[in-house]
């Protein structure tokens, strides 16, 4: 049976998951007898939320699919190195992507595809040794699973292995199931990414996806597809806002949204586009919450108009 045939009803990660807890993995909402009676003041209580909830542990799928469950939207962001990624995890970003857009933003390259898996695996080192909280999500790099089920588990054991990322994603709807399906039960938790995938920017170029009826019957296929076979989450990329909402109700893992409206049930920005740090002109669905870019211009120039000027260092920044 192919993915794309009818296959029988799959539990969500957090059914999916052992019963048995250890004190610092407590399903949201959950009573634990030994901890006092259900009754307990609600003043007192954690809230049960991904943004602004409890901050004594790393975010889990488990957490992920309560969001889901009780209608709650989260942010995420991506990161590529651990000063970043600590400022984001102190302001509560529940989710960090180290995404292979560090080819883009960070790396230098044209676009995604050169990115290498000893890059991502370095950068994401930084991140989790950056955070405490977030769930560390990392890109596998074109070329790093597309051979098949076999090399996307090699990619993805070293991550998670040296790097100490808590999952990773990977682009392709259908015929990207069957490496998802092994990852998912060896251990290791999948985000998918359907729509635009970067990495196929060679064929099918930065264009909306799932335009036409056959075009989005086909990306709704794809996100069950990737569902199905055990992934905790979806990425839908530059996809018309009413079918990112209509794939949005059809499946029962979350859908976080880049450029795909807003009933997404999360969104995703890549952190230099919103912090206003990249250059020339960015996609028409990112909104620039600073301008960082001119911000640190700034400083650049009145460092150095100091430094030629005499004016720095002072007294004050030198020693005795």
């Amino acid at each position: 049976m192919t993915h794309a045939q009818k296959q029988p009803a799959r539990k969500t990660p957090a059914q999916q998951a052992p019963a048995q807890e250890t004190p610092t993995q407590e399903t949201p909402g959950r009573q634990d007898k030994a901890q006092g009676p259900a009754s307990a003041p609600a003043s007192k209580k954690q809230p049960a939320t991904l943004y602004g909830g409890a901050k004594n542990r790393r975010v889990t799928i488990r957490d992920l699919a309560a969001a889901k469950e009780r209608g709650e939207k989260w942010p995420m962001l991506t990161a590529y190195d651990a000063m970043t990624a600590s400022v984001f995890d102190e302001s509560g970003i529940p989710v960090m992507l180290v995404g292979d857009s560090m080819g883009n933003c960070h790396l230098g390259y044209e676009s995604t595809v050169p990115v290498t898996l000893d890059e991502i695996a370095m950068l994401s080192a930084a991140v989790v040794r950056g955070t405490k909280r977030a769930l560390i999500v990392a890109d596998l790099p074109f070329g790093t699973y597309q051979e098949g089920p076999t090399q996307a588990l090699r990619s993805a054991t070293r991550l998670v292995k040296e790097a100490g990322v808590g999952a990773v994603k990977l682009e392709g709807g259908e015929r990207s199931a069957h490496q998802v399906e092994l990852l998912v039960q060896s251990g290791i938790p999948v985000m998918a990414h359907v729509g635009l995938t970067p990495q196929s920017v060679h064929s099918m170029g930065y264009r909306v996806q799932g335009r036409g009826e056959e075009a989005a019957q086909q990306l709704l296929r794809d996100a069950k597809a990737v569902q199905d076979a055990g992934a905790f989450a979806v990425v839908l990329e530059a996809v018309p806002a009413a079918l990112a909402a209509e794939v949005t109700r059809s499946l029962y893992v979350p859908t976080v949204g880049i450029g795909a409206g807003a009933e997404c049930d999360a969104q995703v920005l890549v952190w230099t586009d919103m912090a206003g740090l990249t250059p020339g002109r960015v996609p028409s669905f990112v909104k620039q919450y600073a301008r960082l870019r001119e911000t640190l211009g700034d400083a650049a120039k009145t460092f150095a108009e100091e430094v030629v000027s005499g004016s720095f260092p002072t007294e004050d920044h030198s020693f005795a």
